[in-house]
C-alpha cells in the first residue's frame, strides 16, 4: 500500500508549513485557557472537547487557513472523527482547503527513565491506523520527550519511534516521528547530537524508497539537522515551537535551511474566543504569514554552525 502521491508531492515540494491542531486530553485545558475559556466554562471531558472542536473549526474555516500556505494539519483523533458543516474533517481539509491531513496516534508519555519519556503502549494501533486510512488520512504523528542527554535513553526513544513508524508505513501512511528535546534541558545541545546520530542510523536502514517525516525541537546550532533534511529517506523535517513564543520560534526557524514549522500553541497564541470573526481571521492571518515566512524565506547571512540559543537554557 502506497501513500497518496498527490499529498506526498505537496509534503515534499510545496512551500508552507504544517499546523498542529492535535491537543489531546492533557493539553486541551491549557489551550482553551489561552483561547479565553476557563476550566469553569465547561462540565466534563465531552464538553471540553466540544469547545476545542469549535475552536478548531473556526481555524480551519478561516480564509487564511488554506493549502497556499498551510500545507498540512495534524489532528487529534476526536477531530478526525468530527465534521465541519456536516463534512468529515479530513475530507474538508483536503477537498476544500488543499491541506493534507495527519493524525496524532500516541496515547501519551510513560514516566521518565534514563532522562527520557517513551510513549505509552498503543494496543489499538492497528485498528486506529486502518480507520485513519478509511478517513483519508495521509500520515501520523507520535511524540516522545528527551529531557537529558542520556545516550541509552535517547536511543530507546528513537528505537521505539522507528519500530512503530515501520508499522505505520505498512498501512500506506507516512509517519512523523517526534522525539522532542525539551528547550529548557540543561544538556539540550548534547542531547541533539546523540539524537541526530541515532536518527541517522535508523534512516540508513531504509532501502525500499519509503519515506518518513521528522518533527524536532528548534536546534541550538543553526542548520544542525541539515544532514537529516537531506537524507534520501526523509520527506520533510518540521519544527515544533516547544514553548517559544511565535516570534521567537519563527526567528530561530528562519536560520534553519529546509526546515519548516509545525506549530501548535504559537499558531493560536493571539486568538481569543471573544474576537469577532473579522478580528479572529485577521489574527490568524498574521500568524500564518509570520510562520510561513519563517518556513520559506531563510536568513541567508546565518552561517551553518552558528549558535542561536546561548541564553535559552
Amino acid at each position: 500500500m502506497a501513500p497518496n502521491q498527490k499529498m506526498m508531492s505537496q509534503m515534499i515540494d510545496k512551500d508552507g508549513f504544517i499546523a498542529a491542531l492535535d491537543q489531546s486530553g492533557g493539553s486541551t485545558p491549557a489551550a482553551l485557557r489561552l483561547y479565553g475559556i476557563s476550566d469553569s466554562d465547561y462540565n466534563g471531558e465531552d464538553d471540553m472537547f466540544r469547545l476545542m472542536h469549535k475552536m478548531r473549526v473556526r481555524i480551519m474555516t478561516a480564509s487564511s487557513f488554506s493549502g497556499s500556505k498551510v500545507i498540512g494539519a495534524i489532528l487529534f483523533e476526536k477531530t478526525m472523527d468530527g465534521d465541519v458543516g456536516g463534512r468529515p474533517v479530513p475530507d474538508f481539509l483536503w477537498e476544500e482547503r488543499s491541506v493534507v491531513p495527519f493524525l496524532k496516534i500516541d496515547k501519551g508519555l510513560a514516566a521518565e527513565e534514563d532522562g527520557v519519556q517513551v510513549m505509552k503502549p498503543m494496543p489499538d494501533l492497528d485498528s486506529l491506523l486502518a480507520r485513519a486510512v478509511k478517513k483519508g488520512i495521509f500520515g501520523t504523528k507520535m511524540r516522545s520527550v528527551i529531557a537529558h542527554a542520556d545516550r541509552s535513553g535517547v536511543a530507546a526513544v528513537v528505537k521505539q519511534q522507528f519500530e512503530i513508524a515501520r508499522r505505520i508505513l505498512d498501512y500506506g501512511l507516512v509517519p512523523i516521528v517526534e522525539p522532542e528535546v525539551l528547550i529548557k534541558s540543561p544538556t539540550k545541545q548534547e542531547a541533539e547530537t546523540i539524537l541526530r546520530d541515532e536518527i541517522a542510523d535508523e534512516l540508513d536502514r531504509y532501502t525500499s524508497g519509503e519515506k518518513v517525516m521528522i518533527k524536532l525541537s528548534l536546534p541550538t546550532v543553526a542548520n544542525f539537522y541539515k544532514p537529516l533534511i537531506d537524507h534520501k529517506s526523509v520527506a520533510r523535517v518540521v519544527a515544533l515551537s516547544g514553548g517559544y513564543s511565535c516570534a521567537d520560534a519563527c526567528e530561530k526557524l528562519s536560520h534553519n535551511d529546509g526546515m519548516i514549522a509545525s506549530f501548535s500553541r504559537a499558531l493560536a497564541e493571539d486568538l481569543r474566543v471573544t474576537m469577532s470573526d473579522a478580528e479572529f481571521d485577521a489574527g490568524l492571518s498574521r500568524a500564518v504569514e509570520q510562520i510561513y515566512n519563517a518556513s520559506v524565506f531563510k536568513t541567508a547571512a546565518t552561517a551553518s554552525g552558528q549558535k542561536l540559543e546561548a541564553t535559552d537554557n
